[in-house]
């Protein structure tokens, strides 16, 4: 049997965020069922298959807790870029999380 790492649990969950949609670290950990939210970060800091064409793994997606949008392994502008291109409202580097948050829970 292959069980699957960490961080490819983690890169499981962040394939279901759609377009138009951004998760937190700490949702992610939360859908995993743990508290290591810096491991989940971690993870997606190491993600061999970062972008947003379809069979990557959309780290641009993840956003800090407060709404801010975070790093980007291309930077913070070109991260905002692309989720302003997604549909994303972003305000003063800010992102709305009870219009645009991704849950797992269903």
């Amino acid at each position: 049997m292959n069980k699957k790492t960490f961080a490819e649990r983690c890169y499981s969950f962040l394939k279901k965020v759609p377009r138009g949609k951004v998760t937190t670290y700490k949702e992610i950990a939360l859908a995993l069922n743990t508290k290591a939210y810096r491991a989940v970060g971690n993870a997606l800091r190491k993600n061999p298959l970062p972008g947003s064409e379809k069979g990557k793994i959309p780290c641009h997606r993840v956003i800090k807790t407060n709404g801010d949008v975070g790093d980007f392994y291309l930077g913070r502008k070109k991260k905002i870029e692309i989720l302003k291109k997604e549909g994303i409202e972003i305000r003063n580097g800010k992102i709305n999380l009870k219009k645009f948050i991704y849950s797992f829970k269903k």
